[in-house]
C-alpha cells in the first residue's frame, strides 16, 4: 500500500526515478520550492526569510497574538487576519471568559483592519480554504493543521510569537527544508475515504521520522482521480507526519473549487518541472488502502480495521497497559468492549477540518440510510462551516441524517480537543477528527476519569453506527452513495463575518474583559545564566495535552499568569512550585541580595558575587520531544511566565 524510498528521486518523463549518486540537489524544480522562494526576502543566502500571504488563528489563540503585537509596536494588520472562533465557543467553564475573548476579537479586528468569524460559523481551516487560500499563496496559521496544500497553498502551522513576526513586518526564518515526493496511484475502492489514506500515510512516517521538517508534495496519476474534499482530507493530516508543509499539483478539479468559491482568479495550474529533484518519496498505491483504526494515543497507532477486529483483544490489552503507564490512578477497561468476537463502541463523531466537509458527511448519510434502529451508540455530526451546512441542509442530508438517528451540530473543533461529546468514563469514542492524543476526549486521568479515542474514516464510523456500533469497515457495507456535487454559497459569510482588512479603524477602543491581562514584565537575559532543572521527561513525546491541558484551561488563554499555574499540571505536579521557587530567588537577586542557595551556587561554578548583576537565575525543563505544533506557544509562554529561562531536548 505504502512504500518508503530514502534515496533522491528526480522526474523524468512525468514519472519518478532514482537520481544519479552526486547529483546536485537544485529543488528548485519543485512546486514547494518555486512558492518558497516568490515568498523569500532573502535570496541567495542560506537561510529563507519567509513573508505570508495571510494569517489565521482561532479563539485560543489569537488574544495572545494581538496583545504581543501591540506590545511591540504594531498600529494595524499589514495583511489579511482572520481570526475565527471555534474553539472556545463553549461557555461552560470560565463564565463570560470565551465570550469576553470574542468581544475583544472583533474590537481588535474593527481597530487594526481585520478578519472577524463569528462563533459556529466555521472552523478556522474551512474559512481559511473557503476565503483566503490561492494557487501560489503562503498562509500562516497558529494552529497546527495549518494546511492547504490540496489548493496550491503552503500552510505553515506554528506558535503564535511567529504570526506576531508577521504582524511587525518582520520574517518566518527557516533553513532550506528538504521535499518529499508522495507519489499517487490507483483509485479508491467505494468505502475508502480521506481518513484512511491519510491514517495509513501517518503510520509509515510518523515514528521513523521519514519526513520530519520536510515539505510533502503531491502528485501522480492518482491525484486526478481524487476529489477536492478527499485532497483536503488527506492533506489536513500531513500534520500528524510531522512534516514542514505539503501542496499538491493543481488541476480542473481545483479550478472547479476556486470557481464554485467565487474566488476563479486565485487558480493557476501547479505542477513540477522536468528534473525536479526530492530528497525521498513515498509512494501509496490508492487501490490498495484500507479502511483504517488510529487505536489511543496516537494517530499513528494504525491497523487495518479488518486487522483490528480479529486482533481485538490483544491490541486493546496493550492500549490498557500503555495508559496505566502514563496515568497511575486510573482503571481502564477496554477489553470489555470484545463481546462475541464484536468490538463494540459507545460513540461516533464527525467533525472539524478533516471530518466535517460535504462530501464526507453526505456519504456517511447514505451509509446510514441502512441503520435499522439506533441502539446505546451515539452518533455526531459537526459541519465545517455554515455554507457546509447550509448546503447539507438544501439537499436534504441533514434530514436523512436526523432521521437515521445522527445529531447534527454547531461548526465547532471541539471534539478533536476535548471539548463537548465527552465519553463515560471508559468509554471507547471513534472520531474522524486530527488528533486522538492523551485527554484529547475530555477526560481527567488526573482525577481518575478516563476515556479513549480511535481515530477512523466517516464513512465507517457511519457503517459502525449502522450496525449499532458495532466497529464496522465501511468496505464491507453494500450502499448506494447518493452524494451529490456541493454548491458553495457565502451568503452566511457575507452577513455574518466581519471583513475590515484594509480599512483599519485606529479610534476604535479595544474591549477587554476581566481576564484579558497584558503580559508580565520580561527582562532580557543576562550575561550568565544559571538554570535549575524543574522537570526531567523521557517519554518520547511530551503530547500537547501534557504541556497545557486542554478542556477547562482554554478559557485562560488570554490570562497568561492563570494559565501558567496548568504548565505540566497532567504530567509534572509540582512543576509550577518548583519554578515559582526558582524565581523567588530572581526576584531577590533583582532586588540587590544574594541569596544563600544562589551564593553557594556562584561560588560553585566558579562566578563572582562581583557578577550576580550580570548572572540570572531561571528555571529549566528537560524532555526528549516536548510538544509540537501550536501548544509550544502556549507552554513556552506559561514557562517565561513562571521564570522558565531555557528548555533543553534531544
Amino acid at each position: 500500500m505504502i512504500r518508503l524510498t530514502a534515496k533522491p528521486v528526480v522526474l523524468k518523463n512525468n514519472s519518478p526515478v532514482q537520481a544519479v549518486p552526486g547529483s546536485l540537489q537544485d529543488r528548485s524544480g519543485t512546486i514547494a520550492y518555486s512558492i518558497l522562494q516568490k515568498h523569500n526576502t532573502a535570496a541567495g543566502s542560506d537561510g529563507m526569510r519567509i513573508r505570508f500571504d495571510a494569517l489565521v488563528s482561532h479563539d485560543i489563540t489569537y488574544v495572545g497574538i494581538i496583545q504581543s503585537a501591540r506590545a511591540s509596536g504594531m498600529k494595524r494588520f499589514p495583511l489579511p487576519y482572520a481570526m475565527t472562533n471555534c474553539h472556545n465557543s463553549l461557555c461552560a467553564v470560565g463564565g463570560t471568559i470565551n465570550e469576553d475573548d470574542h468581544v475583544f476579537g472583533l474590537s481588535a479586528a474593527k481597530k487594526y483592519g481585520g478578519i472577524f468569524v463569528p462563533p459556529n460559523v466555521s472552523v478556522i481551516h474551512s474559512y481559511a480554504r473557503e476565503q483566503l487560500a490561492g494557487c501560489g499563496k503562503m498562509i500562516l496559521g497558529s494552529d497546527s493543521h495549518t494546511r492547504y496544500g490540496a489548493l496550491g497553498t503552503l500552510g505553515v502551522g506554528e506558535g503564535g510569537p511567529e504570526l506576531v513576526r508577521q504582524l511587525l513586518k518582520s520574517t518566518w526564518d527557516i533553513r532550506p527544508p528538504q521535499v518529499i515526493l508522495v507519489w499517487l496511484t490507483g483509485t479508491v475502492k467505494k468505502g475508502i475515504g480521506p481518513h484512511d489514506v491519510a491514517l495509513a500515510l501517518v503510520g509509515a512516517t510518523f515514528k521513523n521520522g521519514f519526513v520530519n521538517n520536510k515539505i510533502l508534495e503531491f502528485a501522480g496519476p492518482g491525484v486526478a482521480g481524487l476529489s477536492m474534499d478527499f485532497r483536503n482530507g488527506i492533506d489536513v493530516m500531513t500534520t500528524e507526519t510531522t512534516c514542514l508543509s505539503s501542496i499538491w499539483t493543481t488541476d480542473e478539479k481545483t479550478k472547479q473549487f476556486y470557481e464554485n468559491h467565487g474566488r476563479a482568479q486565485e487558480y493557476s495550474q501547479l505542477s513540477p518541472k522536468e528534473g525536479a529533484y526530492y530528497d525521498g518519496m513515498i509512494e501509496i498505491d490508492l487501490a490498495k488502502v484500507e479502511s483504517m483504526i488510529a487505536l489511543p494515543f496516537h494517530p499513528s497507532n494504525t491497523y487495518t480495521i479488518h486487522y483490528f477486529n480479529e486482533h481485538a483483544k490483544e491490541l486493546l490489552e496493550q492500549v490498557e497497559a500503555e495508559a496505566r503507564e502514563m496515568f497511575k490512578n486510573v482503571s481502564p477497561d477496554l477489553v470489555s468492549k470484545c463481546k462475541d468476537g464484536k468490538v463494540i463502541a459507545d460513540q461516533g463523531i464527525i467533525a472539524g477540518c478533516s471530518g466535517g466537509m460535504f462530501e464526507s458527511i453526505a456519504e456517511a448519510a447514505s451509509i446510514m440510510r441502512n441503520r435499522k434502529d439506533g441502539g446505546s451508540f451515539s452518533f455526531s455530526v459537526y459541519p465545517t462551516s455554515l455554507p457546509v451546512a447550509l448546503d447539507l441542509t438544501r439537499k436534504g442530508i441533514s434530514a436523512s441524517l436526523l432521521e437515521d438517528g445522527a445529531l447534527i451540530k454547531p461548526c465547532f473543533c471541539g471534539p478533536c480537543f476535548g471539548a463537548g461529546d465527552v465519553p463515560a468514563n471508559n468509554g471507547l469514542s471513534l472520531r474522524h477528527t486530527t488528533r486522538n492524543f492523551p485527554n484529547r476526549e475530555g477526560s481527567k486521568p488526573g482525577e481518575g476519569q478516563i476515556s479513549f479515542v480511535a481515530l477512523m474514516d466517516a464513512r465507517s464510523i457511519a457503517a459502525t453506527a449502522a450496525n449499532n456500533g458495532v466497529i464496522t469497515a465501511a468496505t464491507d457495507v453494500d450502499y448506494e452513495d447518493v452524494t451529490q456535487s456541493y454548491r458553495f454559497d457565502g451568503s452566511a459569510y457575507e452577513k455574518l463575518v466581519y471583513n475590515g482588512y484594509g480599512n483599519p479603524v485606529p479610534e476604535e477602543e479595544l474591549i477587554l474583559g476581566p481576564n484579558i491581562t497584558d503580559w508580565p514584565k520580561q527582562y532580557p537575559l543576562e550575561e550568565n545564566l544559571l538554570l535549575r532543572l524543574c522537570a526531567v521527561i523521557h517519554d518520547p513525546v511530551t503530547t500537547t495535552d501534557e504541556l497545557i491541558p486542554s478542556g477547562e484551561t482554554s478559557s485562560y488563554r488570554s490570562n497568561p499568569i492563570r494559565l501558567s499555574r496548568f504548565a505540566l499540571s497532567r504530567r509534572v505536579p509540582d512543576y509550577v512550585s518548583r519554578c515559582e521557587a526558582v524565581a523567588a530567588l530572581e526576584g531577590e537577586r533583582r532586588s540587590g541580595k544574594c541569596p544563600e542557595e544562589l551564593a553557594k551556587v556562584l561560588k560553585i561554578a566558579g562566578i563572582s558575587p562581583d557578577e550576580l548583576s550580570h548572572t540570572q537565575f531561571g528555571s529549566c525543563l528537560f524532555a526528549h520531544r516536548p510538544g509540537d505544533g501550536s501548544a509550544r506557544e502556549q507552554a513556552a509562554s506559561c514557562q517565561r511566565v513562571l521564570g522558565g529561562c531555557a528548555n533543553i531536548c534531544y
